[in-house]
């Protein structure tokens, strides 16, 4: 049982926030300190501090101030959000509380953490990936969001929220900036009202080429981690009547930077660097995203709307993989995925006579098309060829009240019944002959076939074919109460799915493709958020209780065989603490504490047990603490200082931790990164027109792995550790008008 663990830590919530201080408060200031930090975390408007959910808003120039610019750098700003992948800044792996992919690789497996880009919920993974530029803000739902969000949100939710016109005036940035590595970047927006309070258009672009961070000794080999990114952003804001407000928007983007770095067969790192590999086949990322949507919102009266989000995305991936960080041909490897989506979402808001209603209906469609190829070390030379298609549909149907029981006392009731259907086909798999890259002469069909790889004869018409479905009733129940000093307590309970999957990763036989149970998590929250001493303190603490069953998991075997199975039970629990500190004028102090205990209940892989392991990518401890200074006025503008240091205590990489399966050659300790901490700093001076920004990202040149898999258990001589960035410097100039 966790009941005193929780109440410890909810007890230290409340010891930690609730002072003397907490007389009379005002609204949450801005990055500003003058109005409302307002988000739809509940798919309305609200102040932050009214809303009864972990939540956490980092604004545009928050995130400019932190040295964030890719998605796949949230992790140092928000307590209990770990995000890693072994493609580097492509298709990142997020982690809530201890809720992720965990050791999943293959493009066609959901994220329990929802990615929403303006309310549009992203599919593929690989659109997740993306750069950071002329942001509203970003908001991360911490637990699960099983009833507004619904679709695959056992984890969380992460809403990126773009600028649109405001209909009235013009307005825009331009920003310049070189960094090592011979980095170059450039973004910029501009936005014009064609007619005042009717119609207005924005558009944006984000650019940045640079280098290879880390340093290929291998004659003539690219450097790997290398930046190669253009995006773009358009908006069209119409609002012909008062009470119609429509939004279209269109983005599309792509990057063609090189491969993450391996740390893989240990033979060939002999008087290497950290930051060096000796690779013959550094590859390329290429990946490429687009996508348009339609935002429509009709108020009917002034207490009932509607609204209707459609959408349609796309985007490809064809990833150039040396996995074995060595100068020969040991694992080498080409992911290849076409995605499609479609969206569509209908709600109606009301508010009055006591109660806040949002519901409505949803329906979603996502297409993945595969074809991989897996060269291996096979006598002759040669490989798998892997293709399948996938097709998910997911149907909902939803509804949230927010009901005064009392003055002040309010009751939150939602439900989400969701059906999904996923069809698995036109699979096929066979052995091959070739060496990488060349002309490839297939041997043996490995997909339809349940026996040993190459025991089938091979048959170029044979195809594979699965489907199944999932219903899902979700769902959440809270008390609220705000006391007159403004004070936010709240009790929750959640209820989180997360569809059933297929194996993407069987190739080697058909054996191993099945369909696998749902994800489940009930969970238990209480919170308080509010603010002390008028302005000088603001704060946001929970703790939380999570039974969570059937996560999806990896489990590889000797072959190389890949199965996914379910972790029956797991345990999770923990507290977390944001607060911001104004002492005085031109001071802002920002830091957030996470705790975390997050155990495997039942686990069995390989023959080994491994209950009461620690989930993978789940720290038991994450601190960010920075602060932004005002230090002079020089020339006309304002000098500032803003330091950011992020803390990690040791986090495991695989379910295994550190123990072995017996009969391998593992040695799991590898995969692992111990205790760190991680220092930004920022020095910039600006005007009302003018933003000159210097920084450093990993000021200290800290060496540490982002990732690491278990391959010495599919029978290969090494495993995979991806290296993190090394130390990034640089500066900026921004022109605003």
């Amino acid at each position: 049982m966790a009941s005193k663990p929780f109440a410890c830590a909810f007890a230290l919530a409340l010891s930690c926030t609730v002072s003397p201080l907490a007389l009379a408060q005002d609204a949450l200031p801005d990055d500003d300190g003058n109005a409302d930090i307002v988000v739809t975390a509940q798919r309305r408007e609200q102040s932050l501090l009214d809303v009864p959910l972990a939540v956490t808003a980092l604004g545009g120039d928050s995130l400019a101030e932190r040295g964030i610019t890719n998605s796949a750098q949230l992790g140092d700003a928000v307590p209990n959000l770990q995000i890693n992948s072994p493609y580097g800044n492509t298709q990142p792996n997020f982690s809530l509380r201890g809720i992720g992919v965990a050791n999943e690789y293959n493009s066609n497996q959901a994220s329990p953490v929802g990615v929403y880009l303006d309310d549009v919920y992203l599919a593929p993974r690989t659109s997740h990936g993306m750069g950071l530029f002329d942001l509203d803000r970003i908001e991360v739902l911490r637990g699960p969001q099983g009833t507004l969000f619904g679709r695959n949100t056992t984890g969380g939710a992460v809403n990126f929220i773009t600028k649109k016109p405001d209909l009235s005036g013009s307005n825009g940035y331009l920003q310049l900036g070189y960094a090592n590595f011979d980095t170059f970047t450039a973004q910029g927006a501009a936005e014009t009202t064609l007619s005042e309070d009717k119609l207005g258009l924005r558009v944006a672009a984000n650019y940045a080429k640079g280098d290879g961070q880390i340093r290929n000794v291998f004659p003539g080999g690219r450097d790997a981690a290398s930046t190669d990114t253009l995006q773009g952003r358009v908006a069209l804001r119409a609002k012909p009547a008062e009470t119609l407000d429509i939004t279209l928007r269109a983005y599309g983007g792509r990057d063609r930077g090189t491969q993450a770095a391996v740390h893989g067969l240990g033979a060939f790192r002999t008087g290497l660097g950290f930051f060096e590999i000796n690779e013959n086949r550094v590859g390329v990322n290429r990946t490429d995203a687009w996508g348009f949507s339609a935002n429509v919102s009709l108020e009917l009266s002034d207490t009932l709307s509607l609204t209707s989000i459609t959408s349609y995305d796309g985007g490809s991936q064809n990833l150039q993989q040396a996995a074995d960080g060595a100068p020969l041909d040991i694992l080498d490897i080409n992911w290849r995925s076409q995605y499609r989506q479609f969206s569509e979402e209908l709600r109606a808001n009301y508010d009055g006579n006591g109660v806040s209603f949002v519901g409505g209906l949803f329906y979603g469609w996502d297409s993945n098309i595969t074809d991989n190829t897996f060269n291996l070390p096979l006598p002759p030379a040669g490989g798998f060829f892997q293709h399948y298609r996938q097709v998910r549909n997911s149907y909902a149907v939803f509804g949230q009240a927010d009901i005064d029981l009392a003055d002040k006392l309010v009751l939150t009731l939602g439900a989400r019944y969701t059906h999904d259907t996923s069809r698995y086909g036109d699979a096929h798999a066979n052995l091959f002959i070739g060496a990488v890259g060349a002309a490839q002469t297939p041997i043996a069909t490995t997909v339809p076939c349940a026996g040993v790889a190459g025991t089938c004869a091979y048959d170029p018409t044979a195809r594979f074919a699965l489907s199944d479905k999932n219903d899902a009733l979700t769902g959440r129940v809270a008390l609220s109460y705000t006391f007159d000093s403004g004070t936010l307590v709240y009790a929750s309970y959640n209820r989180g799915y997360r569809a059933g999957a297929v194996n993407g990763g069987g190739y080697t036989s058909s054996a191993g493709i099945g369909y696998i149970k749902p994800e489940r998590v009930n969970a238990y929250e209480v919170g308080i958020k509010g603010r002390a001493g008028g302005r000088l303190l603001t704060y946001a603490a929970s703790a939380f209780y999570y039974d969570y069953t059937n996560q999806q998991l990896q489990d590889t075997r000797a072959g190389p065989v890949s199965f996914l199975v379910n972790a029956p039970k797991s345990e999770v629990y923990g507290l977390e603490l944001e607060t911001t500190l104004r002492s005085v004028d031109g001071l802002r102090i920002d830091a957030s504490l996470g705790l975390l205990h997050s155990k495997y209940k039942q686990l069995t892989l390989q023959g080994a047990n491994l209950s009461g392991n620690d989930l993978p990518f789940a720290p038991r401890m994450t601190a960010q603490f920075g602060f932004e200074w005002d230090m002079a006025d020089v020339g006309g503008g304002t000098l500032t200082f803003a330091p950011n240091m992020a803390y990690s205590s040791r986090q495991f990489f695989s379910p295994f931790n550190e123990d072995n399966a017996p009969g391998t050659g593992q040695i799991n300790s590898e995969l692992q990164q111990g205790a760190n901490a991680r220092v930004n700093a920022a020095l910039s001076w600006a005007s009302d027109a003018i933003t000159v920004r210097v920084f450093a990202n990993n000021l200290f040149n800290r060496k540490l792995y982002g990732y690491g898999l278990d391959l010495r258990g599919a029978g290969f001589p090494y495993n995979f550790l991806v290296p993190a960035a090394p130390r990034t410097y640089g500066a900026s100039i921004r022109y605003s008008f």
